[in-house]
């Protein structure tokens, strides 16, 4: 499956379990890890892990296993490696700490500009 179809059917699955804010980010041309995230949120521990587990199990009966996946046990955020598409199930304030969407988007501030001089 090429990655748009990949990240296309991955969206597909978050809607069904009704996740909330999904966001897709094209990355092909930032880092060679990836072409896409996607990054959606779940309403409690038990949603983000459901919507986990139902992507990678539904993934699987498509033909395309994970190649990794972490952060299933506390599941306030769950990454799901698919290899040409990342899939981050988090909780809202995981999201909004971490802020994945700015720091892709290239808009994270310099953290070297952020230093004081001396």
């Amino acid at each position: 499956m090429d990655s748009q179809s990949l990240k296309e059917k991955v969206v597909d699955l978050l809607e069904d379990m009704k996740a909330n804010e999904i966001t897709c980010l094209d990355v092909k041309d930032q880092t060679s890890v990836t072409d896409y995230m996607i990054v959606a949120s779940g309403t409690s521990s038990r949603h983000v892990k459901s919507i986990a587990d139902y992507v990678a199990e539904e993934m699987k009966k498509e033909g395309v296993n994970p190649i990794g996946t972490e952060g299933e046990r506390a599941a306030e955020w769950v990454l799901i490696d698919f290899g040409d598409v990342v899939v981050h199930v988090m909780m809202p304030t995981a999201r909004d700490h971490y802020d994945l969407e700015r720091l892709w988007s290239g808009l994270a501030p310099n953290r070297d500009q952020e230093q004081p001089a001396g």
